[in-house]
């Protein structure tokens, strides 16, 4: 039974309401069981998710091997990695977080006021009406955006990195990767209206495809072009995650809407459902959250431009290892955001509520048991990954310490990724996360100012934790109040069983890769530790989401007897 929404908040928290009905067939293709679309359909679909995103995660790396191999962790990559802020925060902004925050609830209330309305002609579609009135719009404002960018890009090298070397090579770079403005815009775009209508793998293909095109760039350009074939291939890389989603969006724009529920004799008609417009102040928060948060990285490349040559490629490269554990725990979030918006379009706030309890806990799960493998065996990491050409065995101890510190951060960031979508999904404006991750950044920009001059890179990789830990804790503690009601006791409860089965598992992984000299040895010995450990604490501590493995594995045993 669906529990209504509390006095007083269903103006704050849902605009517009459709009628809570369930239609004979919704995007998903299920019939109107959600709870089987949450336990098959769900899954199913994150798992696909996350198989083809770590593939992408996959390319990336070999991506950075590329770089590192060709050019070390020197001046030509410090110049590139100036202007790969460009691709981070365009990323951030339009395919990740910001644009999707917009979109997907936009697209999920059209998707839901077309099936409650029935077939009407194509110019009423509440789908094809949202897309004719902000794509071509939005597309306009990405071109500009683009334009200025390769204009203004010499102001904007000597901004993020007033200490570079060679800033020319940092300002060509940043022309060619100003490209990515329109092509990842459009590409959000995309990601943004498939995931709604509950297409995920064109969306969980696109880093595959970029990474592709960045890399083949790299290896047919880098020896008349330097580090500028990797600019280049941003271009090219943002152009083939256009082309893997386009065709997958215009069939689906083309088929007519679902057919609605016949309305049984005595049973009142739904209402017309009121059609939700994208605001000024709705597209101001969401870009602003997001900006705040990448501004993580600006903070980051501007204090370490003043440290010796190399800083910067250390701390991408410390990253980009360290949010892997991260990028994966929030595939299941980005499966069941719009779940979470057509519940809350409905007014089902119960059923909104239990999954993104299920959520949090499940990617509290996954990005701590990848903590506990990053700081455990990140020397051995490093070393396997980039100690080759370039990259000497002192880039490879600076950037496991910087990776080490980054780990203690992965959980305030995929606490951060998890509950700023519920925030967001019911697609009004809300401030609060706007000034929780302010706060982040200005506690991050405060401790990295302090900690540089003591502990160098790893000072400024401290910060970072610091900061998206204390953002973290200020969006949780106010979801009772300002979003999805979640029972915070029990959220708590579970995270702080999950932590303690971590870090237990951490102590367990470094002893027995100590034992071993071997980096792949070491690895696997210490993986196998972790594990072992981390999934007997989780059954000893009854964790909540590893109950259905447990049931799983009792099952298979069963029948295999």
């Amino acid at each position: 039974m669906k529990r209504a929404l509390p006095a007083g908040r269903d103006k704050a928290l849902l605009s517009p309401v459709v009628p809570a009905q369930q239609p004979a067939h919704d995007e998903f293709g299920h019939g109107g069981d959600e709870h089987r679309a949450s336990t098959t359909f769900l899954a199913r679909f994150a798992l696909l998710t996350a198989g083809l995103s770590a593939a992408g995660a996959l390319l990336g790396l070999g991506r950075d091997q590329a770089l590192a191999q060709l050019f070390g962790a020197g001046p030509q990559t410090d110049a590139f990695l100036v202007a790969w802020t460009v691709p981070e925060v365009a990323s951030t902004l339009l395919i990740e977080d910001g644009l999707a925050f917009m979109l997907v609830p936009a697209f999920s209330a059209a998707i839901a006021a077309r099936a409650a309305a029935g077939p009407r002609p194509r110019a009423q579609d509440p789908v094809r009406a949202l897309v004719a009135g902000s794509l071509p719009r939005l597309a306009l404002a990405f071109m500009a955006c683009s334009t200025l960018l390769m204009v203004g890009a010499r102001p904007l090298v000597a901004l993020l990195a007033p200490g570079l070397p060679d800033p020319q090579l940092a300002v060509d770079c940043t022309r060619l990767t100003a490209t990515c403005v329109l092509t990842f815009g459009l590409t959000g775009y995309c990601s943004a209206a498939l995931r709604a209508h509950g297409s995920f793998l064109p969306p969980a293909a696109i880093y595959i495809a970029y990474n592709t095109g960045i890399i083949a760039t790299l290896l047919v350009l880098a020896d008349r072009w330097g580090v500028r074939a990797a600019a280049a291939g941003v271009a090219v890389g943002g152009c083939l995650m256009v082309l893997v989603q386009a065709p997958s969006l215009w069939r689906r724009l083309k088929r007519a809407a679902p057919r609605p529920r016949t309305v049984g004799e005595g049973e009142a008609a739904a209402p017309a459902p009121s059609r939700r417009s994208m605001n000024l102040a709705m597209i101001a928060v969401v870009l602003l959250f997001a900006l705040c948060r990448q501004s993580q990285v600006f903070i980051e490349r501007f204090l370490a431009s003043s440290l010796p040559s190399g800083a910067i490629s250390q701390l991408n490269y410390a990253q980009k290892i360290a949010q892997l554990p991260m990028v994966l725990s929030l595939m299941l979030c980005t499966v069941t955001f719009p779940v979470v918006a057509k519940a809350l379009a409905r007014g089902d706030i119960e059923q909104a509520r239990d999954r993104v309890e299920r959520d949090v806990a499940l990617a509290a799960c996954i990005v701590l048991s990848g903590a506990a493998v990053v700081f455990t065996c990140a020397p051995q990491i490093v070393q396997l990954l980039f100690q080759h050409g370039a990259f000497t065995a002192e880039d490879t101890a600076s950037t496991a310490a910087v990776m080490r510190v980054y780990s203690l951060g992965l959980l305030g960031h995929c606490l951060v990724g998890a509950l700023v979508r519920s925030y967001f999904s019911a697609g009004r404006p809300t401030w609060y996360p706007v000034a929780s991750m302010a706060a982040g950044m200005i506690l991050t920009a405060v401790a990295g100012i302090w900690a540089v001059g003591v502990w160098g890179v790893s000072g400024i990789a401290s910060a970072n934790a610091l900061g998206i830990t204390f953002t973290a804790l200020l969006l949780l503690t106010a979801m009772g109040r300002r979003s999805v009601p979640v029972r915070l006791p029990v959220v708590l409860l579970e995270l702080a069983k999950t932590l303690l089965a971590a870090v237990t598992a951490t102590a367990a992984g470094l002893l027995c890769a100590a034992r071993i000299e071997q980096p792949l040895g070491s690895l696997a010995a210490g993986c196998l530790a972790i594990g072992a450990v981390f999934g007997l604490l989780l059954w000893a501590l009854k964790v909540q989401a590893f109950s259905p493995a447990v049931r799983l594995a009792t099952r298979k045993l069963r029948h295999a007897r």
